[in-house]
């Protein structure tokens, strides 16, 4: 699949990696940085969503996405990224998640608004639930982050997807660019989407990085 994502926010908190290991399956190992397991969440905006050489189709092909997620190593030693749960704002786009990918999409009521350097994301979940679940963010990106990060790095650098497949472990690879990342304030955060995953809430302040976007390509799963 051929995608762009525009408008992203990353949030990440730090949990002690026992933690975010109830909630990850048994073949994978939590990765840490700095001593701490890191949870994220990624509100974005999904566009030109097509498969290869058929067009993108326009109402089909872009929604809002909001993603809860965490980094692990697989048995070979493959870092990528867990998915707790993916809202999607269009219905046929979380049907065809869970079906099509085996990830945990859900359909939700949402919204993505960028206006210069203000961002405001909307998400109330519908199905299959808990209805009413929400991730209500509002942000101001600024400049352009200079010179080496290695959290930064850590945190955004993710190639590779990580899914159960009938039991099994599956891997699909994701090709982007290295994300532009921007500094940002939270203005505003109202959400349950971690503790609609199994986690406690956080205690501190989200660390905060947001992007323009970048072209995206995800491959199919592997064993």
């Amino acid at each position: 699949m051929y995608h762009r994502w525009l408008h992203m926010t990353f949030l990440h908190w730090r949990y002690p990696a026992e933690v975010v290991r109830e909630v990850v399956p048994d073949a994978l190992t939590v990765e840490t940085f700095d001593g701490s397991a890191w949870v994220g969440l990624t509100p974005f905006l999904m566009t030109d969503v097509h498969m290869p050489g058929l067009p993108a189709l326009p109402w089909l092909s872009s929604f809002p996405e909001t993603n809860c997620r965490t980094y692990v190593r697989d048995p070979r030693g493959r870092s990528g990224i867990w998915f707790l749960s993916l809202d999607a704002g269009r219905l046929a786009a979380a049907l065809g998640g869970r079906t099509g990918y085996w990830l945990p999409y859900h359909w939700s009521d949402m919204s993505v608004r960028a206006d210069g350097g203000r961002r405001r994301y909307r998400c109330r979940r519908r199905w299959p639930g808990p209805q009413g679940t929400r991730c209500d963010a509002e942000l101001e990106a600024g400049a352009l982050l200079t010179g080496s990060d290695e959290l930064a790095h850590f945190l955004t650098a993710r190639y590779r997807l990580f899914t159960m497949v009938a039991g099994r472990l599956a891997a699909a690879d994701v090709e982007h660019p290295a994300w532009p990342l921007q500094h940002t304030e939270l203005i505003s955060l109202d959400q349950d989407l971690l503790r609609a995953a199994g986690l406690p809430d956080p205690g501190d302040a989200p660390v905060l990085h947001a992007s323009p976007g970048v072209d995206v390509r995800v491959g199919m799963w592997t064993w």
